[in-house]
C-alpha cells in the first residue's frame, strides 16, 4: 500500500476508535473533560464538524485545482459545541461521526494520488509553519490525524481518570 494510501486508512481509524464511546455513561458523555473545556460529546462534534469541512469544502476545492480554505476557529468550532448541547442523543451523534468519517475516507480513496500530493495552498499560505512542508491535501489529512490522536488522548485521560474501575 502507498504512503498516501496508509496515511487515509490511518485516518479512517477513528471509526473504529468511536466504538469505544458508544456504553459511555451519559454523565461523563456531557461532563467537561476538565475545567473550561469541552466535553466528549463537544469533542466528537467539533470532529465531526472538521470532518464536513473537509468533505465539502476543502476536497472540491483540492479537485478543481484550488486552495483549501478553512474558516475561523473559534466560531466554527463553536457550531460545533451548540450541536453536541443541542440534545442530540449519544448514539445519534456518533453514528453521524462515524458515518461522516467513513464517507470521508470513501472520499479521500477516490482522490487521485497525484492530486493528493499536489501542492497547494492554505489560506493563502504555501508551506505548513509547523513542519516547513508544502500543503498539499495529504498532508492536510496527516494533520488531522494528529488532530484526531489529540483530542482521543484527552476522552482516554479524562475516562481512566473518571471511571470506577
Amino acid at each position: 500500500m502507498s504512503e498516501e494510501r496508509n496515511i487515509i486508512h490511518s485516518f479512517g481509524e477513528f471509526s473504529t476508535w468511536l466504538s469505544t464511546l458508544e456504553d459511555l455513561d451519559e454523565t461523563l458523555w456531557s461532563k467537561p473533560i476538565s475545567e473550561g473545556k469541552w466535553s466528549v460529546s463537544e469533542i466528537v462534534a467539533h470532529i465531526m464538524n472538521w470532518d464536513h469541512h473537509l468533505l465539502f469544502e476543502v476536497i472540491p476545492s483540492v479537485r478543481e485545482g484550488k486552495g483549501m480554505e478553512f474558516p475561523e476557529c473559534d466560531p466554527f468550532n463553536k457550531k460545533a459545541s451548540d450541536y453536541a448541547k443541542s440534545g442530540v442523543s449519544q448514539a445519534k451523534l456518533l453514528k453521524e461521526v462515524r458515518y461522516k468519517r467513513e464517507l470521508l475516507v470513501k472520499e479521500l480513496h477516490t482522490v487521485p494520488t497525484v492530486m493528493l500530493n499536489k501542492p497547494l495552498t492554505v489560506n493563502g499560505e504555501t508551506h505548513c509553519p509547523h513542519t516547513g512542508l508544502p500543503y498539499s491535501l495529504i498532508v492536510i489529512t496527516h494533520h488531522f490525524i494528529y488532530h484526531d490522536q489529540h483530542h482521543q488522548k484527552q476522552i482516554t485521560e479524562f475516562l481512566e481518570a473518571n471511571t470506577v474501575v
